[in-house]
């Protein structure tokens, strides 16, 4: 198989060859997460819909951290194939298993004890508590499966493969929707079905990216290559670490606001969890062409062609501004109907306040889709601690709104404390991007 080299060629024409396998894969990755809820939504009922939708950001906390660190993993996998380095490139691999096996572990059982007590902790609707820890227990035992799938897919990806991740993420997909169906219609297993058959599809896209990357010569290791070199180890979890507690800082602002929309009542729940499914899909594209530019700007960088990285970020930027606002109308114009999906027409109050969500997140996608370029060309330049930093500013913003506006406006308080905590972030990013790229490009013609 043959690797993608991103630092000759249009980089319009890299970008957006790279991002649309990408972009597909990811959304059929957003359609599974999607055919979890409407399934639940229409074949258990609103309360179990509201008890998988309580549960997102808690599972973040701790699925973002380690996917956080192995997609940091895939910064030097993408560095190292730019410079030639083949070494390198088996080391990363190598090195990067074992600490992805040893991460996992921790985390299954760390995840695992503190279910229950973290979702009484955000005063979860106790209609709804129950399911809703189900669901988290059999998601957090496929958290090694999780981490290991990401790593791989990470890897392929630093190699400007996105063909491959795609092909896995329509089979896992398929997989997981048809399990769905089996699993909470037929045999009746409830919430803790539907999250089976998410760790299922996860197993098989982690065996599935295995098998890809067994197939480049370049990558192909010896008994010399897993030889535990701690340096490496060490570099590794540096690059990663940054990009782990970012996802966690964002994690604790979500959950605080979690918290806050749990305190109206599960008909909140429920229409902040329909809202969010048909966000996490609309965010896909610039999501997406994020991870573009973080292997655009890692390929080049170790190809010395600093020049070239701030020429793609520029046609990124516009790429995502054009896409964000075309998709950023159409979540407004369509917004009922899309929530139809996912809970029954009658259910006025949930659409309306689903509804409310959409039309402040559609307003403002653009700038979701500036913070995800801006972030991802520092990551892929190696630096992750800005985009940390970046984290923390979300944090402060989506918490200090979501604790002080909601009491004066309600829902629309919660709306805005999301809005808020983009615009902190994204403001950050770009001015440290370009700041940070002109300083490089001014040292290499010294």
């Amino acid at each position: 198989m043959i690797a993608k080299d991103m630092t000759v060629g249009s980089p319009t024409r890299l970008l957006i060859g790279f991002t649309l396998p990408l972009m597909v894969g990811n959304l059929f990755q957003q359609f599974y997460n999607m055919a979890d809820s409407i399934i639940v939504g229409k074949g258990i009922g609103v309360d179990a819909f509201a008890a998988v939708g309580a549960t997102g950001w808690v599972s973040f906390l701790i699925l973002g951290f380690v996917t956080g660190l192995t997609s940091g993993f895939g910064i030097l996998t993408a560095q190292r194939f730019g410079a030639g380095d083949a070494e390198g490139l088996r080391h990363t691999l190598t090195q990067g298993t074992i600490q992805s096996i040893f991460i996992g572990v921790i985390f299954t059982i760390i995840s695992m004890t503190t279910s229950m007590p973290l979702l009484k902790f955000l005063n979860t609707p106790d209609n709804i508590i129950e399911d809703a820890n189900t669901y988290l227990l059999v998601i957090y035992a496929g958290t090694l499966a999780t981490v290991m799938y990401n790593f791989y897919a990470s890897i392929i990806r630093a190699l400007g493969n996105t063909r491959g991740p795609l092909y896995v993420l329509v089979i896992s997909a398929v997989v997981n929707v048809v399990l769905d169906i089996i699993f909470v219609v037929p045999l009746q297993m409830g919430v803790g079905g539907a999250a089976l058959a998410t760790v299922i599809s996860q197993v098989l896209s982690a065996v599935l990216c295995y098998l890809i990357l067994r197939k480049y010569p370049i990558l192909r290791t010896t008994r010399r290559d897993w030889k535990f070199l701690p340096s490496m180890q060490k570099r590794l979890f540096l690059l990663g670490i940054p990009m782990a507690l970012q996802n966690s800082i964002i994690a604790i602002g979500g959950i605080i606001l979690q918290a806050v929309i749990n305190g109206y009542g599960s008909v909140y729940v429920a229409g902040f969890t329909a809202a969010s499914r048909v966000q996490n899909l609309a965010e896909q594209p610039a999501l997406t062409l994020g991870l573009a530019m973080a292997t655009y700007a890692g390929q080049n960088l170790g190809a010395g062609k600093i020049e070239r990285i701030r020429h793609g970020l520029r046609n990124g930027v516009w790429i995502s501004l054009i896409v964000t606002v075309v998709l950023g109308a159409v979540m407004i114009i369509f917004r009922r109907p899309i929530i139809t999906l996912f809970v029954d027409s009658s259910e006025t109050d949930v659409l309306d306040a689903a509804g409310l969500f959409l039309t402040f997140m559609g307003g403002f996608e653009w700038i979701l889709g500036f913070l995800f370029v801006y972030r991802s060309t520092l990551q892929g330049m190696g630096n992750t601690l800005i985009p940390m930093i970046s984290g923390g500013v979300e944090l402060a913003m989506r918490v200090i709104i979501a604790l002080t506006l909601p009491a004066l406006l309600g829902f629309l308080g919660i709306c805005l404390a999301e809005v808020a905590a983009w615009t902190g972030a994204a403001l950050l990013l770009a001015a440290s991007c370009y700041i940070i790229i002109l300083k490089k490009c001014r040292q290499q013609s010294q």
